[in-house]
């Protein structure tokens, strides 16, 4: 241990200082902006754009697995018009997605630099939808995750993102998905749905 503890931690602190504004340039060149309606999205470079598969979904990327998982997890934003349905009507229709048996489901609220949200964090067996959507085929993929997003942009309406995937790769998109819309984890809370 130094003889002088003080005098380390200026040194450590200046380093800090020095360097922490290369690094958040260096995490910017790694995002790209990406426009979705009224949505303005800072998205992690790597997660890759796609034509939507759907006349529903406004945009979709596919993000990279990690932590060996098998699978890629997916976003997808949606908008319809300033309708869609209530905040606790998808949310629930959203933790419905996942079987019941083995299923944790919180919800959260907050507030991000677009406007207000609430979030669904899911985990267990999804019932990933296969083929097309009018089949309403699904296949249960136990080790899933999904955080969904409703924010409310005022004066525009409610903008819907969807993030599934396996657990590990979602976790680790968990902080990229709150980047994207200009929120912090550290300042939402619980979200009670109504009866």
């Amino acid at each position: 241990m130094s003889k002088h503890p003080v005098g380390l931690l200026c040194v450590l602190l200046l380093a800090i200082t020095l360097v922490g504004p290369s690094l958040l340039a260096e995490d910017k060149a790694k995002s790209v902006e990406v426009k979705a309606g009224d949505l303005t999205l800072q998205l992690p470079a790597s997660w890759k754009a796609s034509e939507p598969t759907s006349r529903l979904r406004l945009a979709q990327f596919a993000i990279p697995a990690v932590g060996g998982d098998k699978l890629d997890g997916e976003m997808v934003v949606y908008f319809f018009g300033g309708s869609g349905g209530g905040v606790d009507a998808n949310l629930r229709r959203w933790i419905g997605q996942f079987q019941a048996k083995g299923r944790k489901a919180i919800t959260l609220a907050g507030n991000a630099e677009q406007g207000q949200y609430v979030l669904a964090d899911v985990k267990g067996t999804y019932n990933m939808p296969v083929g097309p959507p009018i089949q309403r085929k699904t296949r249960p993929t136990p080790g899933s995750r999904m955080l969904a997003v409703v924010l409310n942009i005022k004066g525009k309406g409610n903008y819907f993102l969807k993030l599934t995937g396996p657990e590990k790769t979602v976790t680790a998109a968990s902080k990229a998905l709150r980047t994207a819309i200009g929120a912090s984890a550290d300042k939402e809370k619980p979200y009670k749905l109504e009866n």
